[in-house]
């Protein structure tokens, strides 16, 4: 057991100051990218508020609405190869928007295991960031309180993700 006057593990050595690290950190900056969101038809009640999410903060960020391209799919399973093709046509940044809710059989478990692995697959091979918006939540009301309800919005989170990996991208010459 650590006394109290021990820093707590993983902090560093004793005097350990960041300010002396040369730091990275990419900003929610969206002047002059480009953006493509993906969203899944299926569940669209929850699917279309992430999409709200998602267009609104790319604006807040300063993409142009000229440069945000909205596509749609016909649900999570096809969000993949969908990303992979917005990947190929040079966006600066991906937002996936999707909603799996658990059912009674193991369907659930494919289909949003599907979905997250093969987006980061896209992200891993092509370099361009793809935010995350796939709930997978047990209901439906658990999914309409992350999409723009008392949790937040999870397509604004996955827009703003996506907007700071790409300025991190540019800052380490990516």
């Amino acid at each position: 057991m650590r006394s109290g006057s021990e820093p707590p593990r993983g902090d560093g050595p004793a005097g350990f100051t960041r300010g002396r690290l040369k730091t990275y950190e990419g900003a929610a900056s969206g002047g002059g990218r480009t953006v493509c969101i993906l969203v899944s038809r299926f569940n669209s009640r929850v699917t279309e508020r992430l999409l709200e999410g998602a267009a609104r903060t790319a604006f807040e960020c300063g993409v142009a609405e000229e440069d945000v391209d909205v596509v749609y799919v016909p649900g999570a399973w096809e969000l993949p190869p969908a990303a992979r093709r917005a990947a190929a046509r040079g966006y600066a940044a991906i937002v996936a928007l999707g909603c799996v809710i658990r059912g009674e059989t193991a369907h659930f478990d494919h289909v949003g295991r599907a979905a997250t692995d093969g987006l980061a697959k896209v992200q891993l091979d092509s370099g361009v960031p793809v935010g995350l918006g796939v709930l997978t939540p047990d209901t439906m009301e658990q999914a309409l309180a992350r999409a723009g309800g008392e949790l937040g919005n999870a397509g604004s989170e996955a827009a703003r993700a996506a907007l700071r990996m790409a300025d991190l991208n540019e800052r380490l010459g990516a």
